[in-house]
């Protein structure tokens, strides 16, 4: 078979894989995100309702990441041995049924339990479709068909932040709050989506009746490549493994991401309660409508951002400089009275948070080396400590001080925090080419 007939079919199978799987599991990524944090929407008339206080609805919200925490290794457990398109099918179900359950909730303590089982629910969905991904997609492809799933956290705020509000001010049947009935069906397609998983969702490229015997041939084949030359890595033994775990390094990054996580995260929480705190005379869809606005502005710069990064080669800077605009961002909020200038230092602050990201990942396979197979999911998990943090952070210095503001200060402090961590690895990296590079000394 010539170069120009192979190019030709591996263009054919990417375009018909891509539009196959990446649209639909973008989707069911903004059903997940959007069932993780509306419950900050709910919160404009759900914490009166139930008697819940700042400090409460923190601890509320983020007690999902200790869910998600203690059960995404599990998780993953099984998702190997029952098959990525099965495990992803009843991840969806159970998650849709507790936002569903949630709609119904009399206090605060059935909420803890409901956010919890979330966590336990949601756990090894975001790994379990990378997996997924690479049984389709060859290594050269693969990065940028996780960069458009991901995409899916900003369109869900975007899009979630109007439906949302939107909801609860509209819908309000047989007696019931409109938060409630926000819940409820913002639930159900999860359950709906994870049956359509089930019969949709393919589980190898050999079951594919949509692909050619041409096209099947060459996508097995490099996908086969691949795994062979995986097998060989040393980075994929059991020794290489312990090792990552050992590795300071991998440490260090992960308390960059969870700092960096607990501002970006208390945010995604708090926002709603944030924009009626500049302003009380905003109305519940008004709210939804204008925390649409940074969210636009971050999904954009965090394209161009990365692209960048890409461009130019460099990601230690790229980390760096967006983590200190978030930082600045949000402690100059903290000191802003005026809500204009609140709600664009506010912007900048979310534009800085997610350009972090994507340079982050490529910087931390850099700086990991070989120990960046479990180091990365190491990084991940322990990241998601800063879900936690960060809301209860938030909820307990606001209703100590009774201050939004200066619970803001406070993540603006944890996300400075990460940017210096950042920084001095970039000091050391550049110390340590200066002392490589500089030539002997003669000792006399």
């Amino acid at each position: 078979m010539s170069q120009i007939t192979t190019d030709a079919i591996e263009q054919r199978t990417i375009r018909k894989i891509t539009l196959r799987l990446i649209p639909f599991l973008f989707l069911l990524y903004i059903i997940a995100y959007l069932d993780r944090v509306n419950i900050g929407y709910a919160a404009l008339d759900m914490n009166q309702d139930l008697g819940i206080t700042s400090e409460v609805f923190g601890a509320v919200a983020g007690i999902f990441f200790l869910g998600y925490f203690l059960f995404e290794v599990p998780s993953n457990i099984l998702l190997n041995r029952l098959g990525a398109r099965v495990w992803i099918a009843r991840i969806l179900v159970t998650w849709g049924i507790v936002v569903v359950l949630t709609g119904f909730v009399q206090s605060a303590g059935y909420l803890y339990v409901l956010r919890f089982l979330l966590g336990v629910a949601e756990a090894g969905f975001f790994p379990g479709i990378v997996l997924y991904i690479t049984f389709w997609f060859p290594g050269k492809e693969r990065g940028r068909a996780i960069a458009l799933f991901m995409t899916a956290i900003a369109a869900s705020q975007i899009i979630g932040a109007p439906l949302s509000t939107w909801l609860m001010t509209n819908i309000h049947w047989f007696g019931l709050e409109g938060w409630r009935w926000m819940f409820i069906l913002e639930g159900l397609p999860a359950v709906l989506l994870g049956i359509v998983t089930y019969f949709y969702l393919i589980d190898r490229p050999e079951k594919a009746k949509w692909l050619t015997k041409e096209e099947k041939d060459w996508l097995i084949q490099e996908l086969n490549k691949e795994r062979e030359t995986r097998s060989q890595s040393p980075s994929h033994s059991t020794k290489g493994n312990l090792q990552a775990l050992k590795n300071p390094k991998v440490w260090y990054l992960a308390i960059i991401y969870s700092t960096l996580g607990i501002g970006q995260l208390a945010i995604a929480f708090w926002l709603p309660t944030i924009l009626k705190d500049l302003s009380s005379s905003l109305s519940t869809i008004q709210i939804g409508l204008i925390a649409m606005l940074p969210n636009i502005a971050a999904a954009v710069a965090m394209v161009l951002w990365a692209r960048r990064s890409d461009r130019t080669g460099e990601r230690y800077m790229h980390a760096a400089i967006p983590a200190l605009i978030g930082a600045a961002g949000l402690l100059m909020m903290g000191f802003m009275p005026n809500p204009v200038l609140s709600m664009v230092m506010l912007t900048i602050a979310m534009v800085g948070m997610y350009c972090f990201f994507g340079p982050f990942w490529a910087l931390s396979s850099i700086y990991l080396g070989e120990a960046a197979v479990i180091g990365i999911a190491v990084i991940n998990s322990i990241g998601n400590l800063g879900g936690f943090l960060g809301p209860y952070g938030m909820g307990m210095i606001t209703e100590r001080t009774g201050s939004v503001q200066i619970g803001i200060l406070f993540l603006g402090a944890s996300v400075l925090i990460s940017a210096i961590m950042v920084l001095m690895i970039r000091m050391k990296e550049r110390r340590t080419t200066a002392d490589v590079n500089q030539p002997p000394q003669v000792k006399i």
